[in-house]
């Protein structure tokens, strides 16, 4: 691909990488920024491209894991922050209810897939442990994920 067509790839893809983010829960601003970064990080990896009708959902994939990795460092970040005993505070974690809410509509195997991958385990991890290829486990994690989406959507309405 040349710089020309990584161009106008660019001129029309950005947007749509910007709104995959935002459909993924992540902030404006962020989705803005996180979105540029992907697509200078794709100019900077366009050897590993396979397929060229494939940059947009190639660059998306970039910018997600970008943004899941920042996640990842603030966290880590925060961990090692002062905890102040002074200030007493109740939150209510709602999103884990909502997370306790779908598990609960999964198959086992859907459920212990899921957990894995929401304790931060990758994909290779998972199946280095399964016996299988990443590969396979990225679309056993993909078709749990729309198993439990058609679950719990009667149950999430009625709550």
């Amino acid at each position: 691909m040349n710089p020309a067509h990584f161009s106008d790839a660019y001129e029309n893809g950005h947007g749509r990488t910007v709104s995959f983010l935002l459909s993924r829960g992540v902030p404006y601003d962020d989705a803005q920024e996180v979105a540029q970064s992907a697509w200078v990080r794709g100019w900077e990896q366009l050897r590993q491209l396979r397929e060229e009708r494939m940059l947009v959902p190639w660059v998306n994939s970039i910018a997600l894991n970008q943004y899941r990795h920042g996640l990842r460092k603030d966290a880590r970040r925060e961990a090692w922050q002062p905890a102040y005993d002074d200030v007493a505070t109740t939150v209510l974690d709602c999103a884990a209810i909502d997370v306790g809410t779908i598990l609960s509509t999964c198959t086992p195997k859907d459920r212990s897939l899921l957990q894995a991958h929401l304790r931060g385990d990758s994909p290779h991890e998972i199946a280095e442990r399964e016996g299988v290829t990443p590969v396979a486990i990225r679309i056993r994690l993909l078709r749990a994920r729309r198993s439990a989406r058609i679950r719990c959507e009667p149950v999430l309405k009625a709550a």
